[in-house]
């Protein structure tokens, strides 16, 4: 398991969406990728959520944009007019994370687009395991390109490295904000998703996804913490909550029936 790496030759214009200024640029592969910086919001850790979200979504079948590695040279964005811009893409040099620009997709309207209570179960299971926040009806993260379903944005998951304190008791949450799945109503399969993920998902697995993470990323551990005790947190965190994933996919449910 591996990602391409490519090199930034043109910025674009920025997406402002939240706090995060993602941006849309061109990179020397001839592609145009919705880069994350490691200079915004949250820093890093944005990007590892992105980076472990996707990776785990692919592994599960799901459609995403391909991501690379997107380096960005010290001198780029010296001569940005915007003051704003300019300081984030100064604090970014180095690795950074892009998606494939889906031109031409058009947001997910769950009111327009029907979806079935199989790949609903799926979403849902996979959000509540990496405690995504961030499939909501205001905000579903959810593209359609060519008359199918791409997910996309996976920054707000992982929630419990901003505080990076007790990840045992947050393995083992039941994750209650899955009430607020845009895709939670059509989620009738659950039990069966469970079943079939876990096959997928084993310890190997998701051994590889964590090890894609750059150890360029993991600097802000807590003193004497290495990059690898990091991944190594990353790895037993995701490793315990699947192990245990009765206690996510038992809330949806209930979360579901006090919806239906």
């Amino acid at each position: 398991m591996e990602l391409r790496t490519v090199n930034v030759t043109r910025y674009i214009t920025p997406l402002r969406e939240g706090g995060s200024l993602p941006a849309l640029a061109e990179a020397d592969d001839g592609f145009k990728y919705v880069v994350k910086f490691r200079g915004a919001g949250h820093g890093t850790k944005a990007l590892i959520s992105e980076l472990i979200g996707g990776q785990v979504a692919q592994t599960l079948g799901f459609r995403i944009p391909e991501l690379v590695f997107v380096n960005l040279d010290e001198a780029f964005g010296r001569s940005e007019g915007d003051e704003e811009i300019q300081d984030l893409l100064q604090n970014s040099k180095g690795l950074n994370l892009g998606l494939h620009f889906l031109s031409g997709a058009f947001t997910f309207d769950p009111v327009v687009t029907h979806v079935d209570p199989k790949l609903a179960s799926q979403i849902v299971w996979m959000d509540a395991f990496l405690t995504n926040v961030d499939r909501t009806v205001r905000n579903t993260n959810m593209l359609i390109w060519h008359k199918e379903l791409w997910l996309i944005d996976h920054g707000a998951t992982l929630y419990f490295h901003h505080s990076w304190v007790n990840w045992e008791k947050y393995a083992v949450s039941p994750f209650l904000q899955i009430k607020d799945h845009v895709l939670l109503p059509y989620a009738s399969r659950l039990d069966e998703v469970d079943v079939e993920f876990k096959k997928i998902l084993t310890s190997e697995k998701i051994g590889e996804i964590v090890d894609l993470i750059p150890d360029e990323w993991l600097e802000w551990g807590d003193e004497g913490e290495t990059p690898g005790d990091i991944k190594k947190i990353y790895l037993q965190f995701l490793i315990e909550r699947i192990n245990n994933s009765q206690i996510f996919v038992k809330e949806a449910q209930n979360a579901r029936k006090a919806l239906i």
